[in-house]
């Protein structure tokens, strides 16, 4: 009997260990999205002008994209997604990117990426297991740049736009044949259970203690809640 317990104890002592460090790990990269959001947003003249920023549906970052060791050309990354709701911006889900060669202006090593949903349809497709950027929801290379006159009308062509950051350097990028995929099992962890991303992105869930820190991030860049829900 007391082998047996002693066996159930070690195991109980794992399974708790791997669940801090899943906890650790996903509250890094919550951190690494504000970060990211921060020293984007806090230049004016190479930050996201503020006709998108302050109409945005959604706000997807990834940080630390990294281009597959082996296989040439396919880049990958985990990343965080809040949504705009009459309340105020949603709890955070997370997301997997992955897709072909990207083409980034200076290299794919730790390249950070931002993608913002302009409107309802684009919320949309963030609602889907599984979307392809330019096939299913279509894409834009984003304007840099506070005040640059040019976003309202690409904005209005345009489900998603998208930027990149490369060694100091803050542009629009193709993201076309990119895919975009829930990453449900990453999200459960971070609320203590299954919720779905319909209920978080609408703002039915409140967001978890970790998360104030990205979520104070977008609120101050982005602004705050929209007139009305999406419906």
């Amino acid at each position: 009997m007391k082998k047996w317990l002693a066996i159930l104890l070690i195991a109980s002592c794992g399974v708790a260990a791997r669940a801090a460090d899943d906890h650790d790990r996903l509250d890094g990269r919550l951190d690494a999205a504000r970060s990211v959001i921060d020293s984007i947003m806090s230049v004016p003249d190479k930050a996201i002008p503020d006709g998108i920023a302050r109409h945005a549906k959604c706000i997807a970052v990834v940080p630390g994209v990294l281009k597959g060791a082996f296989i040439v050309g396919v880049e990958y990354g985990q990343g965080v997604v809040t949504c705009r709701t009459r309340h105020g911006w949603s709890a955070p889900v997370f997301i997997r990117l992955a897709g072909g060669s990207f083409g980034f202006q200076v290299g794919g090593q730790g390249t950070d990426l931002v993608l913002v949903a302009t409107n309802d349809k684009g919320f949309q497709y963030l609602l889907h297991d599984k979307f392809k950027i330019g096939a299913d929801a279509s894409a834009a290379a984003g304007p840099v740049g506070r005040d640059a006159q040019a976003s309202t009308d690409i904005s209005m062509r345009a489900e998603m736009l998208t930027w990149s950051r490369s060694r100091g350097l803050f542009a629009g990028i193709d993201l076309n044949g990119a895919t975009v995929s829930q990453n449900q099992e990453d999200t459960d962890v971070l609320y203590g259970g299954h919720h779905h991303f319909d209920a978080v992105l609408r703002g039915e869930v409140p967001p978890p203690p970790q998360a104030e820190g990205f979520l104070h991030a977008v609120r101050e860049y982005f602004g705050e809640a929209k007139m009305h829900d999406h419906d």
